[in-house]
């Protein structure tokens, strides 16, 4: 495996699986004409080449960095246009990259800040406007995807346009980075790197837990750089005291300044970042279609730019409309694989709770009124999220048969259009569903 390939493999992981195979598998690395400041990639048309330039060519050159510590210039073309003359411009044409790991697309203005993540909000906020003065180090853990390194990065961001040397880096490179120095016997020069910068960002810092060589060789640098004011922010997917094989005097420095959690988004979190992704992607959706994507996706932010990718790439290769049921058809996957260990039990259970109801009494024959509001939400649900069919459904709600739950449905897809209330607690109770699922 090449470079350019690995570089592939690192964006595989941030981005729908549909999408990969569909388009970034396609490309093509030119090994023999690729070099340290230019990397060429082969489309297999023209249309993939300009789709993925538009919406990766910031990303790949990014991972590039994270691989290499260089900055290249991207090359993504049809390989008959390839030529010597056709290299030489490219190059000549774009400017000179300076070096840098962080991400110019992390910045406070288009990070959402909801209930879930306010308070590391705005510690990290605060750091940036005055580095190694408050919160030193600031240490944010939370699940995958929901926007740790998005917050680190910002602040980097800023404290770069500040004039200060920042060194950002994941835990797995600045292990891969110490094993290449000693082997080269050159560790003053990685010392110099990481003792001397102005800023240390460190991402899933967890991954050093049960390491003891670069747990010491980490705690040395944490203590240069603390002792003089330098500021460290690190990020891990859980609490310090929760690092297995985390030595005690690293668990206590990384609780000396500020510890702060990021929990999954509610649903309101997750409309607002569907919509400014949605406005900085240049996808324009309905309200129903920002509702249903917030509702099918799980805790998961990332997924969102890969699902409005996915939608956008369709509807441009397709020539069609961004319509609710048009988003449906293309996510279904999705859905289905976000949802296959969904049962009508748990649906149904999740509803009862939720509603202060039976379990038993929304599969019974009752008519009262909080019944048949639990019942339709019940059968709804389950229509969206599950494999079942109308007789299915019948059978599980002891209903007569499948015109029955035709005849609900209709009702239920009718209250969602004039009923605003009644829709707003269907969207609440899904979103809690997926979350279990």
């Amino acid at each position: 495996m090449n470079i350019g390939e690995d570089v592939l493999n690192l964006l595989k992981e941030e981005i729908t699986e549909s999408e990969y195979s569909r388009y970034i598998k396609q490309l093509v690395y030119d090994c023999e004409n690729s070099n340290d400041h230019l990397a060429i990639y082969y489309a297999p048309n023209a249309l993939i080449a300009k789709w993925i330039k538009s919406k990766y060519t910031q990303k790949i050159i990014h991972l590039f960095e994270v691989k290499t510590d260089l900055k290249v210039n991207l090359m993504i073309t049809l390989k008959q246009n390839i030529t010597t003359e056709s290299v030489k411009k490219v190059i000549q044409e774009q400017k000179p990259v300076g070096h840098s790991l962080l991400n110019p697309s992390h910045t406070f203005n288009n990070f959402m800040v909801g209930g879930s993540n306010q308070f590391a909000y705005a510690a990290v906020k605060s750091v940036s406007e005055k580095a190694g003065e408050l919160y030193n180090p600031l240490f944010i853990y939370g699940g995958v995807g929901l926007g740790k390194t998005h917050l680190m990065q910002s602040a980097g961001n800023v404290f770069q346009d500040q004039g200060k040397n920042v060194i950002y880096t994941t835990s797995e490179q600045f292990l891969n980075d110490f094993l290449r120095h000693v082997r080269n016997q050159t560790m003053e020069n990685f010392k110099d790197k990481y003792r001397k910068c102005d800023v240390l960002l460190i991402d899933d810092i967890q991954f050093i837990g049960n390491k003891e060589r670069i747990q010491e060789e980490f705690f040395h640098t944490f203590e240069a750089l603390r002792g003089v004011g330098k500021q460290i922010i690190l990020t891990a997917d859980k609490h310090p005291k929760k690092i297995g094989g985390l030595e005690a005097r690293l668990q206590s420095r990384f609780e000396w300044g500020l510890v702060a959690d990021i929990q999954p988004p509610e649903l309101e979190t997750k409309i607002a970042i569907i919509e400014k992704k949605s406005e900085i992607n240049k996808v324009k959706l309905s309200k129903d279609i920002i509702n249903y994507i917030a509702t099918v996706i799980d805790s998961n932010v990332r997924e969102i730019e890969g699902i409005l990718s996915k939608l956008h790439a369709y509807s441009q290769l397709m020539n069609v409309e961004i319509d609710l049921a048009f988003t449906k058809n293309i996510l279904k996957e999705h859905v289905q694989e976000s949802h296959a260990n969904l049962t009508m039990d748990t649906i149904t259970q999740t509803v009862a709770k939720e509603l202060n109801i039976k379990l038993s009494e929304i599969k019974s024959k009752g008519r009262s009124k909080n019944l048949v509001y639990a019942r339709r939400i019940s059968i709804y649900i389950c229509r969206e999220l599950t494999q079942n069919t109308m007789p299915q459904l019948a059978q599980y709600f002891g209903m007569k048969d499948h015109t029955a739950i035709s005849h609900t449905l209709k009702k239920i897809n009718e209250l969602i259009k004039t009923d605003d209330d009644f829709k707003l607690k269907i969207e609440e109770i899904t979103n809690k569903i997926t979350a279990i699922s």
